[in-house]
């Protein structure tokens, strides 16, 4: 294997999807996971009964087989050899083509049945994890990527669904018949039963061996196939400081090493299966040989039957030939083991802003705007970033937070649309605890425009009445034209119903953030917060919001983040946020014309106009 070149840039990430892949491995099956499984199977109970019911037949059906031919061979030829007739030949024949039958039935029966319950456990599973991942609060997915969350909803439930469609096949079918085998073995003759499952414990010790092994196959190859991904994604997302940078050979030679750790743990594992499936299949075959060297004996001192010593090999061969199917299964099992508890370890995530019970939700019809902090503390990760603020926001004001980066403007933004809950005191909003709100009634209220302007594949249409999906053509036309969006819009190849591609990607920044502002107003919260909400638009663009955001910010209160000043000028009153406190309060002509940290920030940023 090659030298480790990994650089530590990029090896915090690569431990957590280590950590993240791997984490289901130790334990199969914990409470967690088995809760969720339970759950999940809870609702198809008498199906399973069915299916239980018909697995037992078609195991019996298989197990007919073998003894029929005994049947066959000892009481069907001596007859017909002797002149008698071939009745009870006829019989064993017929019987023999009725359990075959019954065994195909069964078998398409239980298929089908094990694939409808499957694929109703899986919609129930993706259903579940998409509605939670939604309903989890901000701070969630802030420290849980968005190629961790898909890789939840994509390869984990793939590895359960492959243990479901094939594995649970494999593992009953393969289980009955290694068991009731056994048990036929030694009811049809003990003695070469007894001496055909002497091999059992070398079996045992072999399978052993290869789980124990191809568990640590397992590990890792999930460790180097996370690692291989981390570097890919990581390298094609940032493509472009990697060219600028001329950063091509060195990456070459780190995925060159990591892509050679996958290739190695993937040889490890066919170097497994290529010991354990042919060690399986030696064992078999010296067992079928001493069985029948001594079933031979037997025959010829006429202590066992001829047709005793053909069903004893047909079922042998019935014996082993599972084990290695056995062998298969455990394979998948890792992965759906692995993957079920990845899954039971999200949904058993809680979110940190809880929605209250609809007998305690407090609604407001027809809320005025009117924000209160009331003795705020909050922060991130044990961090204080809000110490202790109070605060008031009177309806249909608007209120501009500035000051330097990471002074806590954006996360009084957060907590007045309760995106985190304060670590003490109360956010109101009218006098109500946002906590007390249900979440229906605080989105209709609160109304958040960030400087990611993200949009979603479909229309512009479709985009602008995201929050209201109801609203009409004229009324969505009507916001646009309210921002100064309508001229661009119309200008677009197919108008209002251009599709905008993947992410906005057919739209400049400006014109993404511009459908943004008029989703916004569309809307029409009490309390609009623009967190950054300019910072794409060019200086033409900017001046037709601002006149906008005059006229349509009149009678609601807002909230306005901006390092352009010139965004700041329209707002009634400005807050100077330095260090997690308020140091300024008042007009911006009156803290402009002063000596006031506000002067300092707005003289600064007119001299980086000249």
């Amino acid at each position: 294997m090659t030298t480790s070149v990994t650089p530590d840039s990029w090896r915090g990430t690569a431990a957590e999807a280590v950590d993240d892949v791997t984490g289901g491995l130790a334990g199969f099956l914990r409470a967690r996971s088995r809760r969720l499984l339970g759950s999940l199977v809870r609702p198809h109970r008498r199906a399973v009964v069915v299916l239980s019911v018909i697995i037992v037949v078609q195991n019996m059906a298989a197990i007919a087989g073998p003894y029929l031919v005994k049947l066959g061979i000892d009481r069907g030829i001596p007859p017909l050899l002797a002149g008698r007739g071939a009745r009870t030949l006829v019989i064993v024949v017929v019987a023999f083509l009725v359990s075959a039958l019954v065994q195909a039935v069964a078998t398409n029966r239980f298929l089908r049945g094990t694939g409808r319950v499957g694929q109703a456990v899986l919609f129930d599973l993706r259903t579940r994890l998409f509605d939670h991942f939604q309903h989890l609060s901000l701070s969630f997915h802030e420290k849980y990527t968005s190629g961790r969350v898909v890789s939840r909803l994509t390869s984990d439930v793939e590895a359960i669904s492959e243990l479901l469609d094939t594995g649970l096949e494999t593992l009953v079918m393969a289980g009955l018949s290694i068991v009731s085998t056994a048990v036929v073995l030694l009811v049809l003759d003990w003695k070469m039963g007894l001496l055909a499952l002497c091999v059992f414990p070398f079996l045992t010790a072999l399978t052993v061996w290869y789980r124990r092994q191809s568990e640590k196959a397992y590990r890792a190859g999930r460790e180097a196939v996370a690692l291989v991904i981390v570097h890919f994604t990581e390298s094609l997302g940032g493509i472009r400081a990697v060219q600028a940078f001329r950063r091509e050979p060195r990456n070459q030679q780190i995925f060159e090493d990591v892509n050679g750790r996958y290739t190695e743990a993937n040889a490890w594992s066919m170097r497994l299966a290529a010991v354990y499936g042919p060690g399986i299949r030696l064992l078999g075959d010296l067992t079928m040989t001493v069985t029948l060297l001594y079933g031979a004996y037997r025959v010829l001192g006429g202590t066992a039957t001829l047709g005793v010593l053909a069903a004893f090999l047909l079922y042998l061969r019935r014996f082993f030939e599972p084990m290695q199917d056995l062998a298969q299964f455990f394979n998948v099992f890792q992965a759906a083991a692995a993957g079920l508890e990845k899954l039971s370890g999200v949904l058993d995530e809680q979110s940190s802003v809880v929605e209250p019970s609809p007998d305690h939700a407090v609604e407001l019809l027809s809320p005025a705007g009117e924000v209160r902090f009331e003795h705020v503390r909050f922060g991130y990760r044990g961090t204080v970033v809000l110490p202790d603020v109070d605060l008031v926001i009177p309806a249909g004001q608007t209120v501009a937070l500035v000051g330097e980066t990471g002074a806590g403007k954006t996360t009084v933004a957060r907590l007045i649309a309760r995106f985190y809950d304060p670590n003490a005191g109360r956010v109101r909003l009218d006098g109500v605890d946002l906590r007390s709100l249900a979440d229906a009634t605080l989105r209709r209220a609160v109304v958040m425009v960030t400087q990611e302007s993200f949009l979603f594949s479909g229309t512009v249409a479709d985009n602008i009445a995201f929050g209201r999906p109801s609203a009409t053509r004229p009324e969505i036309e009507a916001a646009a034209r309210a921002i100064g969006a309508h001229e661009f819009i119309s200008a677009l190849p197919d108008g209002y119903d251009t599709d905008v591609r993947k992410r906005g990607g057919r739209l400049s920044a400006g014109q993404r953030q511009l459908v943004a502002f008029a989703r916004a107003f569309l809307a029409d919260p009490r309390v609009l917060i623009l967190d950054e909400a300019t910072s794409s638009l060019d200086l033409p663009s900017e001046r037709l919001v601002q006149r906008a955001l005059r006229t349509l910010l009149a009678d609601r209160t807002a909230v306005i983040i901006a390092h352009r000043l010139s965004t700041v000028e329209i707002a009634d009153r400005v807050l100077v946020i330095d260090d997690g406190r308020i140091v300024e309060d008042g007009a911006p002509a009156a803290l402009v014309g002063s000596t006031s940290r506000y002067a300092a920030l707005h003289q600064a940023w007119l001299e980086s106009l000249a």
